[in-house]
């Protein structure tokens, strides 16, 4: 029964608890028992809050307050679910990746979780991530490394790690997560997994001392579409607590997942114009994969928007962004804080004003360009990352295309300049390299477009039919040699 219940989508669990074939505890068994098969291997969720789990399984079964939100779109019944250990949940260890926090155990769920929890979402634990989220390769001194399920020796991605993988091998049936310089879209693609890059504002982030910048977002990762669309009807809506939000749509993105409508024109760019570099391999598959919307009846043609000089704008408004959540602590806990962390606040420390007003007008004309794009194309597809999946013990990969990286953020190029745009972006598996690694694509959509994104990802997951893969067991393998 409990090896029935953990190979079940979100969305055949969701019905079942509905129709009550199933009960909340029994999926709270369910997950623990997975969680304690599998974590041995992958360290996807090293806090776990089982007894707190049980408790609100029983007071969903039992009806009446807990169960307030049934009526509502994102209602999960009972559904167990991990969330990022950067995000606060009440009486649970939440580090925050960071030896600073080892020991921190917060009174009060963010809002976010608070709003997960109320929609009959289960917390089962805290999944790993980078120290504040800062990395593409998830490890930190208080819980180590998280390993790749396909090949337990090789990274899971970042930042949202954790929830990749607790997904992918059946902890849980969803993950929460957080986006900035593609976190919940690299571990996806390394994964074989979903994750959506909302909108800003289409999530709360709750307690976030970044409340007026669109650059960090929270959202969900799933195995597939439409459990992705599901915790995102979920998550999404106004939060009194985040400036930024604003209601959630008044048809759900399930509703629409359920009845897709396909894009008509369909923007495919490897390298945005010769701007990054890719792996020869991965930038095979994603070419002949991107094509396979045409199938859908889509107009496929090779375009790319002008990004300008992306590069410099995303790290000029990420270090800004870093002077605000850490200068205090360099203040006062410098030698515990890893390099990476150091080096990227200590560029915000050096900046002038003028390179910041410089880089908000970038920013700005970024913007303009990509409306002027959306009025010819409908959805923009990239590769989801210009490598696949490399070394646990590395931060990142040591070359892309043979090339080394001038920073750890140099492998999330493909990522962070979408970032700038501020539209939405979903990573969705797209095949395997001649070593077993998974290759993803970045489908991209309009400026608060998630439902015509949602649609697209889906009918495009219904082509390629990866998704039947998840989940998987843990197995173990061998680096591959770098490209």
């Amino acid at each position: 029964m409990s090896d029935e219940l953990w190979r079940m989508t979100a969305v055949e669990a969701v019905a079942r608890l509905k129709k009550k074939e199933i009960t909340p505890l029994e999926l709270v068994e369910a997950s623990a028992q997975r969680i304690a098969e599998v974590e041995p291997s992958v360290n996807a969720m090293p806090t776990l809050c089982l007894d707190r789990a049980r408790d609100h399984a029983k007071r969903i079964m039992a009806g009446g307050a807990a169960c307030e939100a049934a009526g509502e779109a994102g209602w999960l019944a009972g559904l167990p679910v991990s969330i990022k250990d950067l995000t606060d949940v009440a009486g649970v260890r939440t580090t925050y990746g960071s030896p600073i926090f080892a020991d921190h155990v917060p009174a009060k769920s963010n809002p976010l979780v608070e709003r997960i929890e109320r929609k009959g979402g289960i917390v089962m634990g805290k999944s790993n991530t980078p120290e504040f989220g800062a990395g593409g390769s998830t490890f930190n001194e208080v819980f180590g490394r998280t390993r790749n399920p396909w090949n337990t020796s090789l990274t899971c991605g970042g930042s949202t790690g954790g929830g990749s993988v607790s997904v992918a091998t059946g902890e849980v049936w969803l993950a929460h997560g957080s986006d900035h310089g593609g976190s919940l879209r690299r571990p996806g693609t390394y994964c074989s997994t979903v994750g959506i890059r909302p909108s800003a504002g289409r999530v709360t982030r709750g307690t976030s001392n970044n409340l007026w910048s669109p650059q960090s977002v929270q959202g969900p990762m799933a195995r597939n579409i439409p459990d992705l669309a599901l915790f995102l009807d979920t998550m999404a809506g106004f939060c009194p607590h985040d400036a930024m939000t604003f209601d959630a749509p008044a048809a759900s993105f399930s509703a629409g997942v359920a009845n897709p409508v396909a894009p008509k024109r369909v923007a495919w760019t490897a390298d945005f114009g010769g701007r990054f570099e890719l792996d020869r391999e991965v930038r095979e598959i994603c070419t002949t994969m991107a094509r396979r919307f045409e199938a859908l009846g889509c107009i496929v043609e090779e375009a790319t928007p002008d990004f300008g000089p992306v590069d410099e704008v995303f790290m000029a408004l990420r270090s800004q962004q870093f002077v605000v959540d850490r200068e205090l602590q360099l203040e006062q806990h410098r030698d515990k804080i890893k390099p990476d962390i150091i080096w990227n606040t200590e560029l915000g420390f050096k900046q002038t004003t003028r390179q910041l007003a410089w880089a908000e007008r970038e920013r700005a004309a970024l913007y303009r360009r990509m409306v002027e794009f959306w009025q010819t194309y409908d959805l923009l597809v990239t590769p989801s990352a210009p490598t696949a999946a490399f070394d646990v013990n590395l931060r990142a990969p040591p070359t892309i295309n043979g090339k080394k990286l001038d920073n750890y953020m140099s492998g999330s190029t493909l990522n962070s300049a979408i970032t700038v745009t501020g539209s939405p972006a979903v990573a969705i598996p797209c095949g395997f390299d001649s070593h077993g690694r998974p290759v993803g694509l970045q489908l991209v959509g309009k400026p608060r477009g998630e439902a015509a994104l949602l649609q697209a990802a889906a009918l495009y997951e219904s082509v390629v039919g990866l998704s039947q893969l998840l989940p998987i067991d843990p197995r173990p393998g061998t680096v591959p040699p770098s490209s």
